[in-house]
């Protein structure tokens, strides 16, 4: 019985009820590799980003999601293959899950201008509950005195086709977990307590004039049994440089969002999450920072802006 109420208790305080498991960033359009394996050395030069949130600030209650972000890829040299690698840090409530991901990907030249990626990540997440910080009625139930860890390696799948002007990718960060019978499973169902996201991202760049671009990009995030929901996002880029931007998320919040590339290494962005679902007058929205730093542009012969 204490088992069985060890792993509800679990269940219920790692997830959200919705089916979100995996962290969420505002800012997905300047992170590809942590929403697809395929991203992976789509620049040729490396690239790094970090990306911090904090979610639902001054809320009227503890736990609101935190979460950390350092992704790292770039080109194999003389081949066409990409690799990366992904850590993330998600807090929420008493429970919090640390993951690394080794992201591999193999491009298609379709056109001197756009190419076609298929990409494999594969890792290990660890998942904490720490039932000492559990608000209990019953002080003497041993059950609630105990750090609950499980660790499950991971598989996922993407598919990103771009160029230097649109991008479409599809992906499933989780497509095989691993049982405690010692095998990979493709029903996450009866192999963990995983459930399989399935992510469709698009975007392109309009030239509005000889100083500013628009950028319209969308993610769109499906889970069995959980509502549909979609991040809308349309940015306007000036002079290359300066980045403003407004994200539509439904049922949840619309986000204000700026960056500024400084140079071309360094680029820093910021976004603002204003919620209208039922916790806005619980908390007053939530802020995400992104800073991102890329190696080896110099050396690269034709100079184009990055956009994605």
């Amino acid at each position: 019985m204490k088992n069985i109420v060890k792993i509800s208790i679990f269940l219920l305080c790692a997830f959200n009820v919705n089916g979100q498991q995996d962290p969420m960033l505002t800012q997905y359009m300047f992170n590809g590799l942590y929403l697809n394996p395929a991203y992976a050395g789509s620049h040729k030069y490396w690239s790094s980003t970090v990306s911090y949130r904090t979610q639902w600030t001054g809320a009227k209650f503890e736990g609101a999601p935190q979460t950390a972000i350092v992704a790292v890829d770039g080109p194999i040299p003389g081949k066409n293959m990409g690799v990366g690698f992904l850590v993330m840090h998600d807090q929420l409530g008493v429970t919090k899950s640390n993951s690394f991901m080794a992201n591999y990907s193999y491009q298609i030249k379709l056109n001197p201008t756009s190419k076609l990626a298929f990409g494999i990540n594969a890792g290990v997440s660890q998942f904490t509950a720490n039932l000492n910080d559990v608000l209990i009625w019953d002080e003497q139930d041993q059950v609630y005195s105990n750090t609950l860890t499980k660790i499950l390696p991971r598989v996922g799948l993407g598919v990103y086709y771009y160029s230097e002007k649109h991008y479409v990718g599809f992906s499933v960060p989780t497509i095989l977990s691993y049982e405690d019978g010692n095998k990979f499973s493709m029903d996450l169902s009866k192999a963990s307590f995983l459930r399989r996201h399935y992510l469709l991202t698009g975007g392109l760049i309009i030239k509005a004039g000889d100083m500013v671009k628009l950028k319209p990009s969308v993610l769109l995030k499906y889970v069995h049994n959980a509502p549909f929901q979609g991040d809308v996002n349309f940015s306007a880029v000036f002079k290359d440089q300066f980045w403003v931007g407004v994200t539509y998320r439904t049922g949840d919040a619309v986000a204000i969002l700026l960056e500024y590339q400084s140079n071309k290494f360094f680029r820093i962005g910021y976004s603002y999450d204003i919620s209208f679902s039922g916790l806005r007058g619980y908390q007053n929205g939530s802020h995400e920072i992104m800073i991102g730093v890329d190696f080896g542009k110099d050396l690269v012969k034709q100079k184009t802006p990055r956009y994605f």
